[in-house]
């Protein structure tokens, strides 16, 4: 959905490129910095270890607009930040001599978890006001700390962390919750509270186990999954654009994979548009939302394999009281 300001804005496009990164004075090879996917990969395979990320970064825009806009004062501005640990850092950019704004922003490695967004913000006076917004980058970079190949588009992240520790406070009201699920970037993520429940971080991670340890790892993680597709299906129907007819469009990127995977079960026989036309016109009149309701709960289901894999537990419990019974 596109933000509307109650003051003109930049309509030229705003491109972030990522020029060259170095990793405590190393230059990173050119491989892990993808310029389609807009994504850096800084883990190195023998260098786990590191402390600072340096990522040079150059920015071109509309320079003829910028000069005749009501607009004064103009900075660009390079913004890092990741939500997983609440850290933003920013830096104020500044000419070039090929007309680009460029500059240099660091990456703490002891501040930041698994994966940083970095994109710039315009700002400037307008209407006598400073500090306007008036222009964000087209496309963000991703900044990924733990992978060695630069991929924008993931299925989903999952991210442990402790929901009452300090560094961690927009987490904090919901510390009684094992996990929730956040739909608003790029790639959807799954924040499990490692605090919540005692033991069940070891039992999502083992691989064996007893009867009744698989049992409660396969129960855990489909819940976890149906949470996440209902989720992500909701977000993905939550700002759906309209054509000049007002038919929705199909979002792009996970929303579209999300609705492609789950609309033939939430609206059967209907072709995907037509699904969406449906599902937004209910949305905006109210009549057979909870229809709707019950068409996505079954398809998150059959998404994440509710059925066979509750189907599983029972027997597993009824192996385990057969095996206690014949003692």
């Amino acid at each position: 959905m596109t933000a509307v300001f109650p003051y003109r804005t930049l309509f030229g496009d705003v491109d972030l490129r990522v020029t060259s990164v170095s990793v405590d004075g190393r230059e990173l090879p050119y491989s892990m910095i993808s310029a389609p996917d807009r994504a850096v990969a800084l883990h190195q395979t023998g260098r786990q270890r590191w402390d600072r990320a340096r990522l040079r970064v150059a920015v071109a825009f509309p320079e003829q607009e910028i000069a005749d806009g009501p607009w004064s004062d103009v900075v660009f501005l390079a913004v890092l930040a990741e939500k997983a640990t609440n850290v933003r850092s920013t830096v104020v950019l500044t000419r070039s001599a090929d007309g680009t704004m460029s500059g240099t922003i660091e990456l703490d490695r002891a501040l930041y978890f698994r994966r940083a967004t970095l994109g710039v913000v315009v700002v400037a006076t307008v209407d006598g006001v400073a500090g306007r917004s008036v222009a964000t980058a087209t496309q963000d970079w991703y900044i990924d700390l733990k992978s060695s190949t630069p991929a924008r588009q993931r299925e989903i992240e999952i991210v442990e962390l402790d929901f009452t520790a300090d560094d961690h406070e927009w987490l904090r009201p919901y510390r009684e919750s094992a996990w929730i699920v956040e739909t608003t970037g790029d790639v959807p993520t799954v924040y499990l509270n490692t605090a919540a429940v005692e033991g069940l971080m070891d039992a999502l991670h083992g691989a064996g186990g007893s009867r009744a340890e698989r049992m409660v790892r396969d129960l855990t993680t489909t819940q976890i999954a149906q949470d996440a597709w209902t989720a992500m299906f909701h977000t993905a129907i939550s700002d759906l654009e309209t054509d000049e007819d007002g038919t929705p469009l199909v979002p792009k990127g996970w929303r579209e994979s999300v609705l492609k995977a789950m609309l033939p079960d939430v609206l059967p026989g209907r072709q995907p548009t037509d699904a969406l036309y449906e599902i937004a016109e209910r949305r905006t009149k109210g009549y057979g939302w909870a229809e709707i309701q019950t068409g996505v709960q079954f398809a998150a289901g059959r998404r994440s394999r509710a059925t066979r894999n509750l189907t599983n537990a029972v027997r597993s419990l009824q192996n385990i009281e057969g095996a206690g019974g014949a003692r």
